[in-house]
């Protein structure tokens, strides 16, 4: 079993917690990382581009002028896409971009991407962050403490005093463990967990 030291806001070792090594201490396979990156990023595209195309614009429906003795080459519809204000040729359509993975897949991507944290020495665990209120200042001298300058905090639940202290310090994020995903772990330098927090990402990625 891998150990993990727990610390309170002051960088005071409190205690020492063992980790599950199947969550913690696993193989790294960089496609599997790929893999769910790719499948965050795609699934984040709204895919609402549009343009009219010649079935879709207003108008067109007489024809022109005569097929024959104007000089001009035939035209059937003024929504021609060789007209002025005619329709997009190949234009973009409103679309789903969102790719679909493996429920074992994407646990495994994140057990990878814990693994790789606890690695680097960039892993930290917290035994409590106790606010009365919305306290930045607080937040930031805390993350000055652990020499921290960009983290992922996750917490075991929703925490809005937390979450609003955080969101104004650049490269800080605060997520519920139920919302951790693979972009968000490997896009932010370190990872601070709740000891809390820790259980119940064990138990969601082991079940």
């Amino acid at each position: 079993m891998a150990t993990l030291a727990v610390y309170d806001i002051g960088k005071q070792k409190v205690m020492d917690i063992e980790v599950d090594d199947r969550v913690f201490d696993v193989e790294v396979k960089p496609s599997l990382l790929y893999d769910g990156v790719r499948t965050y990023l795609a699934s984040q595209r709204r895919g609402t581009a549009a343009t009219k195309n010649k079935a879709l614009v207003r108008g067109g429906g007489a024809k022109p002028y005569r097929q024959k003795g104007t000089g001009r080459a035939r035209a059937g519809s003024r929504r021609s896409p060789l007209w002025r204000g005619g329709g997009t040729i190949f234009g973009p359509m409103p679309r789903d971009y969102s790719l679909s993975l493996p429920k074992k897949v994407k646990r495994a991507a994140l057990r990878i991407a814990l693994t790789l944290k606890r690695q680097e020495g960039k892993l930290t665990v917290l035994d409590q962050i106790p606010l009365n209120g919305f306290k930045t200042r607080e937040i930031k001298e805390m993350l000055g403490r652990f020499q921290i300058e960009e983290a992922l905090i996750v917490t075991d639940e929703k925490n809005l005093f937390l979450e609003r202290s955080a969101r104004n310090i650049p490269g800080v994020k605060v997520l519920p463990c139920d919302r951790l995903n693979i972009y968000d772990l490997l896009n932010h330098d370190h990872l601070i967990f709740l000891q809390s927090a820790i259980q119940k990402i064990q138990g969601g990625l082991l079940s």
